[in-house]
């Protein structure tokens, strides 16, 4: 009974709270006992507020007894980020330096989670201040992949995705700059969505390279909990109004007559061949959903230069004070990327900025042709726990700790919307994501698109063992 109800989805648990049959309590309950069980196999989950949840629980039930709509998540655990604060919780985001911190506030993301009824349960495993998409910090250890758990989970947000793909909660938020979201997804079997800049508003971020977004385990309850962080907020200086009904409703749209463009390299990146044979079957999958399927890819040119230098920007800016202060806390490639940043010229920082309005354009114009653009997540398997980041693929070696993530971060530069689709697993039991990538601000569509395309595939196949 407790796999059965953990592994509903979301919007079928909040339909079964609604209509009585399960109490908020109850499905605490039964998370609760999902997370005893494979939490200490996977450390997905590193802050646990069982109290405050159970609290939270029981005020919710009284509320709906008496016929308070409570919002459109109510009842729903949820579990955050440790990127985001959550008030009175630990937000340590994976550092020493912070390792002891109680946030005082929530963030922008968090205040609209729990406007919308969800029962926040704790905070989810990050990289070192989300630096690299493995997830391990030295204060809470590494987040193991639920299929391998010799294998990393990927990161940022690779504690939100284990839990997801392990049945501890149904909805987790998250982040993405470099494919935050959509690693993670796509290495644990699960749905991750960056959309476009200024969809979720979120308090002092002016730049379009990071955006806050949602996850899941599919495609409509991701977009569920899109539904209550979407749309426009005064506080956000990066904020765009969102149809948030429309959102909440989600559902497939025929693929019949769509053009759809295939990129399994993204332009000749190295791929493992494991994976590129589960993404070359994604082919047929679209062409018998009445797509037109074209392969040809974005012009890229440009892009990794812009993205590597914007990025190095973003650590100076946000975590320079912290070199000089605590210097022998931060790992080894945190300070070559803040140090990176610190030694920029006005000249090569203006020429990113050329760089990235150049690719948007590109890509702006391209997608005139395409109703989408699918290619591969990742350019490689989930690897070694042990292992800090990828060096080499395919013999071609990576020059930086974040090179191997071109897959995702070209598609950063864009800025148009991006999202990891489960799509098979490997021939050595690994998931395997789809990059389905819409227009600029199209994201309605883009999602109604995906929802066709997951509705062929096989859902039960994404369920590790050992959340069984």
């Amino acid at each position: 009974m407790q796999n059965d109800l953990v592994y509903m989805t979301a919007r079928q648990q909040r339909d079964a709270i609604q209509s009585g049959h399960v109490s908020a309590v109850e499905l605490l309950d039964a998370h609760m006992a999902q997370i005893a069980k494979t939490n200490p196999q996977v450390n997905a989950i590193i802050t646990l507020d069982a109290e405050g949840a159970y609290a939270h629980a029981q005020h919710s039930d009284a509320l709906r007894a008496r016929g308070v709509d409570l919002g459109c998540l109510a009842g729903l655990p949820v579990v955050h980020k440790d990127l985001t604060a959550a008030k009175n919780l630990r937000f340590t985001e994976g550092s020493p330096i912070f390792a002891d911190r109680i946030a005082s506030e929530d963030s922008l993301l968090v205040s609209r989670i729990k406007a919308a009824g969800a029962i926040t349960i704790g905070k989810s495993n990050v990289p070192e201040f989300g630096a690299g998409s493995q997830t391990f910090n030295p204060i809470f250890g590494a987040t193991r992949n639920p299929y391998d758990l010799t294998r990393t989970s990927g990161g940022s947000s690779g504690g939100a995705a284990a839990a997801l793909a392990c049945g501890m909660v149904p909805i987790a938020d998250g982040s993405d700059m470099g494919g935050s979201l959509r690693n993670p997804a796509a290495f644990c079997g699960v749905v991750g969505f960056r959309a476009s800049p200024g969809v979720v508003p979120a308090r002092d971020s002016w730049s379009p390279l990071s955006v806050d977004g949602a996850m899941a385990r599919n495609v409509g309850d991701m977009a569920l909990l899109l539904s209550a962080i979407a749309g426009y907020s005064p506080e956000a200086t990066l904020t765009t109004p969102m149809d948030t009904a429309a959102l909440a409703t989600i559902e497939p749209v025929s693929l019949k007559g769509k053009r759809v463009a295939f990129a399994p390299d993204w332009g000749g990146l190295p791929v493992e061949s494991a994976l590129a044979t589960v993404i070359a079957a994604q082919r047929d999958r679209l062409r018998d959903l009445g797509a037109e399927v074209v392969e040809d890819c974005p012009d890229f040119r440009g892009a990794h230069e812009a993205f590597q230098t914007l990025r190095a920007l973003g650590f100076a800016t946000g975590l320079g004070p912290h070199l000089d202060e605590h210097r022998a806390l931060l790992k080894d490639t945190i300070i070559w990327n803040i140090e990176a940043g610190l030694a920029l010229s006005g000249p090569q920082i203006a020429q990113a900025q050329r760089l990235q309005a150049q690719v948007f354009q590109a890509m702006r114009q391209f997608m005139q042709q395409y109703d989408m653009v699918v290619g591969p997540v990742t350019q490689v398997l989930p690897f070694a726990v042990e292992q800090p980041y990828v060096t080499a693929i395919n013999d071609v070696p990576m020059q930086s700790y974040i090179d191997w993530m071109q897959s995702c971060y070209l598609l950063t530069v864009t800025t148009h919307p991006a999202l990891s689709l489960p799509c098979g697993i490997s021939a050595n039991g690994l998931p395997v994501g789809l990059q389905l990538v819409g227009r600029f601000r199209d994201d309605i569509n883009l999602l109604r698109m995906a929802a066709a395309l997951e509705s062929t595939i096989d859902q039960n196949q994404f369920r590790p063992v050992l959340a069984r």
